[in-house]
């Protein structure tokens, strides 16, 4: 129906959805330091307001041959300023699989060492939280009370708050 440079708009029947150019997909990265979890906010342009994600990026954007693991590891450096000894792929997901193709790899990062502040690139002014484990529901609680939008990701971490007493 539609292309840009990095996203199309297909029909198949009835159904309209997106897809990426090139096919390129995502890594989502669960960063574990010592008990607390990092957690990135930028601005999204789609939502009109802060969001509150775990960090990520394009596998491939660049590099068309990049594997996963290396992608999220470059993605947690940029976003973060933390370099990962270890990235261990959880598995690949979708995360809204009736209107985007796009899937993700989510890898769990672990032995952490901050090299620098994070932030992104140029334009992505990225704020990085490092929220320990046991406070990570407040700490959402308070980011939507503040009107931020939460990344559907995050309810990983949110699991036994959310399924309180059916768990």
């Amino acid at each position: 129906m539609w292309q840009g440079k990095y996203i199309t708009v297909r029909r198949e029947g009835t159904w309209e959805y997106v897809s990426r150019t090139r096919g390129v997909r995502a890594a989502v990265i669960l960063a574990i330091d010592e008990g607390h979890v990092l957690l990135v906010e930028q601005y999204r342009v789609p939502l009109k307001r802060n969001c509150i994600e775990l960090p990520a990026g394009l596998i491939g954007d660049t590099d068309e041959g990049e594997p996963d693991e290396e992608a999220a590891a470059r993605e947690l450096e940029e976003e973060t300023g933390y370099r990962a000894a270890r990235i261990e792929t959880i598995g690949e997901f979708s995360s809204s699989p009736g209107m985007v193709t796009e899937t993700f790899s989510l890898v769990r990062a672990t032995g952490l060492e901050r090299v620098h502040e994070g932030g992104g690139v140029e334009g992505e002014n990225i704020t990085v939280h490092r929220v320990p484990l046991a406070e990570v529901p407040a700490f959402i609680a308070e980011q939507r009370r503040l009107g931020k939008m939460i990344d559907v990701r995050l309810l990983l971490l949110l699991a036994g708050d959310i399924l309180g007493d059916a768990a």
